[in-house]
């Protein structure tokens, strides 16, 4: 997919008005707190996820410094081109809730547009994939799959209020111990829901470990190994079945049972999974240097945005907010390289930080304002 235009009306820092990128590489700098990272948030809420900054949808409007409130509304819409057609969507923010317009047709959810604009981000906070614990890496997984297949959203919105459900019948038992015989019932529910949440995360790792590997491999120039393991919760020895694991996560639900009930949380299930990184048979986690751990987290990122390609058929467009900095002039050559065809954001302090390469442009952001820059070429080019 290529984005043709973005026009923004009141939001966050930004003057009202429109970008017009090309279908190459697009350099955004400017000094800090300029609203360079605003146009990728921008973007980036057209997959229809939450903003990969953590903001609520009630602090995307501007912001009054006067009064230190957000307008009421802001608006965002997008003209792209995706399978096979020019498409236009439209995303409104009015006090703290969103809604979306597809080609002229109304949606009530900004979550309508889930699998429509598919979109990778690589920010400085995703190198913390390696260095954190495992939530960040089921986080990754989640959202990977929900652009990949937009029903997997919802499956694992249900599974999370089952165990929610579960969690809470646990803290009541603990003062009515009469309500034990119900746990069966929600066991049951946790099982079947779990399952299907731990099958598509298992095909996903399976599908972007081969391609996470041969990219470190040429990252680090063969150095060492990466490898990518699915490590669900609970754990099943390489091989297993499904049904091998429902089984063993029955039996878990059941020798975990008084301990649950003593904490009032459920201590096994998908929401227990990890993802486990390791570099020549090492966890990168433990043992990696700050320089492996990045090459390990650009490696998970490509093979991110390589498998949405390959799975939905559509290229995603590549937003990178401020982290060519984080990587040293090797691996910005091979990052770059490897987004060769691709339409790709790049957030930046100074336009020499990039070197645009067959095709690109430079935009300027100043106190919100966009200013479009003509870019020389060297013959050739």
């Amino acid at each position: 997919m290529v984005v043709t235009r973005l026009g923004c009306q009141n939001f966050r820092n930004l003057r009202d008005g429109e970008l017009f990128p090309c279908p190459g590489v697009n350099v955004i700098y400017g000094g800090n707190a300029q609203g360079k990272t605003n146009l990728l948030e921008g973007l980036w809420l057209f997959t229809g996820g939450h903003s990969f900054r953590g903001a609520k949808d009630v602090e995307l409007p501007r912001l009054d410094t006067a009064t230190g409130e957000n307008a009421p509304t802001a608006a965002l819409a997008l003209d792209f081109f995706s399978e096979g057609r020019e498409q236009k969507a439209l995303l409104q923010f009015e006090n703290g809730r969103r809604s979306s317009v597809i080609n002229g047709v109304k949606k009530k959810t900004g979550s309508a547009l889930v699998g429509k604009v598919c979109a990778v981000i690589f920010s400085p906070e995703h190198l913390l994939l390696v260095k954190e614990g495992p939530a960040r890496r089921r986080g990754f997984l989640d959202g990977a799959l929900c652009q990949i297949r937009p029903s997997y959203a919802g499956m694992l919105h249900v599974y999370q209020r089952a165990l929610s459900q579960r969690n809470a019948l646990l803290k009541d038992i603990g003062r009515f111990p009469e309500l034990r015989d119900t746990l069966e019932v929600w066991d049951a529910r946790l099982i079947q829901l779990g399952a299907a949440v731990m099958e598509e995360r298992r095909r996903y790792v399976e599908k972007i470990a081969p391609q996470a590997q041969e990219i470190y491999r040429g990252i680090s120039r063969g150095k060492e190994e990466l490898s990518l393991s699915y490590a669900p919760s609970p754990k099943l020895p390489e091989g297993s079945s499904q049904q091998d694991w429902i089984e063993l996560f029955k039996t878990e639900l059941r020798r975990t049972e008084a301990s649950d009930v003593r904490s009032g949380f459920t201590s096994v299930g998908p929401h227990r999974d990890d993802l486990e990184i390791t570099l020549g048979g090492l966890s990168a986690r433990m043992y990696g240097s700050q320089g492996q751990q990045r090459s390990a987290v650009l490696a998970l990122k490509l093979a991110e945005a390589q498998a949405l390609s390959q799975l939905t058929g559509e290229t995603p467009i590549v937003l990178l907010d401020d982290v060519m900095s984080e990587l040293d002039q090797s691996r910005q050559d091979y990052l770059l390289n490897h987004l060769h065809g691709r339409q790709v954001f790049i957030t930046c302090c100074s336009p020499e930080t990039v070197s645009l390469q067959e095709t690109g442009m430079r935009f300027r952001v100043e106190a919100g304002e966009v200013f479009p820059e003509e870019v020389e070429r060297a013959a050739g080019l």
